[in-house]
């Protein structure tokens, strides 16, 4: 009961909806990255290296081996590394467009944050606790002139 109580607990507060959004998009953001990555960044690469697809590139390690029939009767086995080139560019391409979003949303906050901005609200929260910090400042110059005497 106590598991179910926890769980109930854990979907009402909101968590697990956040974690739901954050899923789907990860999920759009990788199609959207696949297809730069694909699309956009490796034809150019490609072409640098005389029309070549990564995808194609592999190392033969045993030859296929066919029949008089054509059946393949010992399959190909081959290294793929254009494969691994073109995922470590996906990973790169992710980690990067990750950087900058989380870069302009720091920006966002830090300036959301900042009591001292008038061209943008300060949350209520972040506002209470500057005049709450103000507060204590003044009265400790106070407690210190009073103890100095």
């Amino acid at each position: 009961m106590k598991l179910l109580n926890e769980f109930k607990e854990f979907a009402v507060k909101g968590n697990m909806m956040d974690m739901a959004i954050g899923i789907i998009i990860g999920a759009a953001f990788n199609k959207v990255i696949d297809v730069l990555a694909k699309q956009v960044l490796l034809p150019p690469l490609s072409l640098m290296t005389d029309g070549v697809g990564f995808s194609d590139k592999k190392i033969i390690l045993r030859d296929e081996v066919t029949n008089v029939s054509g059946e393949v009767t010992i399959s190909e086995v081959a290294i793929a590394y254009g494969e691994l080139f073109e995922v470590f560019l996906d990973f790169l391409i992710i980690g990067f467009t990750v950087f900058i979003v989380v870069k302009f949303m720091n920006r966002l906050r830090n300036k959301a944050q900042d009591p001292k901005d008038a061209t943008v609200t300060t949350p209520k929260d972040i506002e209470l606790l500057t005049h709450l910090k103000e507060l204590m400042e003044e009265q400790n110059k106070l407690l210190k002139s009073n103890g100095s005497k």
